[in-house]
């Protein structure tokens, strides 16, 4: 084998290899409506569904966050409009988290010491329990910058 060839099939084994150690990845409201309504950033959420689809490493998002999608999308553009998109986002490479007792509990725990709405808490939440990055563009998220990964769409 060439020394390039070995090279460039090192560089990508490294590159899989990275991409697999990756922590796991949480989507806020804020990063999803972002991709829907097409806004700066969305292209850092469509590289991120990209990703996930090649390797088969669903997103994850809380069922709290994705009423919040929804509820927003009904408040702008009507109800109907909110039942259109529900297919499209369970199309998209996430899946959704249920709010068990145990999220419940550690999202009440971070909503009583930071100045964060609930449902953002959720997504806190579920990022500080999974270990994962968490996406989202919503600046009120830096009262929790230091305590998890945040990545700015």
């Amino acid at each position: 084998m060439s020394g390039y060839l070995w090279k460039a099939t090192a560089r990508n084994v490294n590159r899989a290899l990275r991409e697999r150690l990756a922590k796991e990845k949480i989507l806020d409201s804020w990063a999803l409506l972002c991709y829907l309504e097409q806004e700066p950033g969305f292209e850092k959420v469509v590289e991120l569904f990209e990703k996930a689809v090649r390797l088969s490493e669903p997103l994850l998002m809380c069922m709290v966050n994705w009423g919040e999608v929804y509820y927003q999308v009904a408040k702008r553009f009507g109800e109907k409009k909110a039942r259109e998109i529900e297919p499209l986002i369970e199309s998209f490479p996430v899946s959704l988290v249920d709010a068990d007792k145990n999220l419940t509990r550690e999202t009440a725990r971070i909503k009583a010491t930071k100045p964060m709405a609930y449902a953002d808490c959720f997504a806190v939440a579920l990022a500080r329990l999974k270990k994962a990055e968490l996406y989202t563009g919503d600046p009120e998220f830096k009262a929790v910058e230091k305590e998890i990964i945040i990545i700015c769409v």
